[in-house]
């Protein structure tokens, strides 16, 4: 497939809502969930590679929607700042009710 170029800024998450957002106590629970699950990793210092599967039990589940907020846990836990991100690869898995799961990797990209 050949590469289409748009000739458009992107549009930031926070430019595409108006007013704040605020939290839900469901992801207050994911986060806190995360940061305890994260082992503890050394992030190089530099332009990142971040790449992540999803496993989800629903099909149609947007492989796109869960990166922000995940990414955002990651920075938190270790210390490093996302705007370093240079290349995301995402994946989706569909995995049977019960079994989903997130896996990743951040190397220097």
């Amino acid at each position: 497939m050949e590469i289409i170029n748009l000739n458009i800024k992107p549009l930031s998450i926070n430019e595409a809502f108006r007013g704040r957002r605020f939290k839900s106590q469901l992801y207050k629970t994911f986060e806190a969930s995360v940061l305890y699950k994260l082992p503890i990793l050394e992030v190089p210092e530099g332009k990142l590679e971040v790449e992540i599967t999803f496993g989800f039990s629903n099909k149609g589940a947007d492989l796109d929607n869960p990166a922000k907020m995940f990414i955002d846990c990651l920075q938190k836990k270790y210390g490093f700042n996302d705007n370093n991100i240079y290349k995301l690869i995402l994946h989706k898995d569909i995995v049977k009710k019960g079994s989903e799961y997130i896996s990743f990797s951040i190397r220097l990209g």
